[in-house]
């Protein structure tokens, strides 16, 4: 499996929305794995943001729930993440990991061990 690549991060003000993507191979051919993004910000080394498995199930942090959305385009093995309404605290590095196996709950980033480079989001008040 190649490391996952993250894009699409950027500066934006308050109340402002930004669309993440990240290319992930050889994991959504499998018959069970899960897909998620995390986020290092000042105050947590890598906080899980949301996941999503082989039958589109969701999951999301409290902080965030509202306001991103996670999808996957399983065809083109990449995985979205839609953020909008974002807050100065949202601010910081994004990565996606995906791992095979089940999502786990609460989205912690242990059972996940590919990680991309992650993609810089700044929110300013």
């Amino acid at each position: 499996q190649a490391q996952p690549v993250e894009s699409g991060g950027g500066s934006v003000q308050t109340g402002g929305s930004l669309r993440l993507s990240c290319v992930t191979s050889g994991y959504t051919s499998s018959s069970t794995y899960c897909l998620a993004w995390f986020r290092r910000t000042p105050q947590k080394e890598r906080e899980g943001v949301a996941s999503i498995n082989e039958y589109s199930i969701t999951e999301y942090a409290y902080s965030v729930q509202g306001r991103f959305t996670i999808s996957q385009d399983i065809a083109k093995n990449a995985l979205y993440l839609e953020m909008s309404n974002l807050k100065p605290e949202d601010s910081g590095t994004y990565y996606c990991a995906p791992r095979f196996g089940q999502c786990p709950r609460p989205i912690v980033s242990d059972y996940f061990r590919d990680w991309g480079q992650g993609t810089q989001v700044t929110v300013s008040s």
